[in-house]
Parts: structure tokens; C-alpha cells; sequence
């Protein structure tokens, strides 16, 4: 199974993932031209940016490792024009990062900020 594959159904996997633990999702794969988010969703409180990553195996090291600086980087851009074309400006926001490994699930909140 390709990465493209593999990563898309992880994204549906974590978006269910969200919904079950009453989060709403409010956005999928955005894209701008500074790159993309996986998912937006609110938890009664804040904006959610998650990224999302999955992988059959730990043999190439964690998810959540390939998330790095320039990633969160990228994924701060994004939010920060999401957030200002959807006129969402001065609401709390919190940047997670949704790791799939195999069949388990690990929700990383507040996995960074900006």
C-alpha cells in the first residue's frame, strides 16, 4: 500500500477518532499556498489543528517524529491564514498531532505551539 493511501485512510481514521470524542470536525485537508492542515475541528473551546500521521510499522521511527520544526512551522502558517480567511481571528487555538501506528491510536494535544 502506497504513503498516499496510507495516509488518507489515517485521516479518516483520526477524523472518526475526533467525532467519537465529540469534537466537530470543521475542515479537511485545507489547503493554501503556504501548504495544508489535516483536519480543523473545535472542541467546545478552540480551534483544533491537527496533523495527522500514520504508519503500518515503526520501522522508519514514530509517527509523531516526523512532525518536525519545519512541519510545524508549515502547519502555523496555514492555521494563521485559515483563521484569518474564516474571519476566526482572536480565538483559542491548539495544535495537535494525531500519531496512527499500526491499529492504535495516540492524540497528542497541544503537541506544539507557534
Amino acid at each position: 500500500m502506497n504513503t498516499r493511501i496510507v495516509g488518507r485512510k489515517g485521516e479518516d481514521v483520526a477524523a472518526d477518532y475526533l467525532r467519537k470524542h465529540k469534537y466537530q470536525i470543521i475542515d479537511r485537508n485545507y489547503n493554501c499556498h503556504f501548504g495544508e492542515i489535516d483536519i480543523v475541528a473545535w472542541d467546545g473551546k478552540s480551534v483544533i489543528f491537527a496533523e495527522v500521521k500514520a504508519r503500518k510499522d515503526d520501522k522508519f521511527g514514530l509517527p509523531r517524529e516526523a512532525v518536525n520544526v519545519h512541519k510545524q512551522q508549515t502547519i502555523v502558517r496555514c492555521a494563521q491564514y485559515w483563521l484569518y480567511r474564516k474571519k476566526q481571528t482572536g480565538v483559542p487555538v491548539r495544535f495537535d498531532v494525531i500519531e496512527i501506528l499500526g491499529d492504535q491510536i495516540n492524540h497528542i494535544k497541544d503537541a506544539f505551539r507557534p
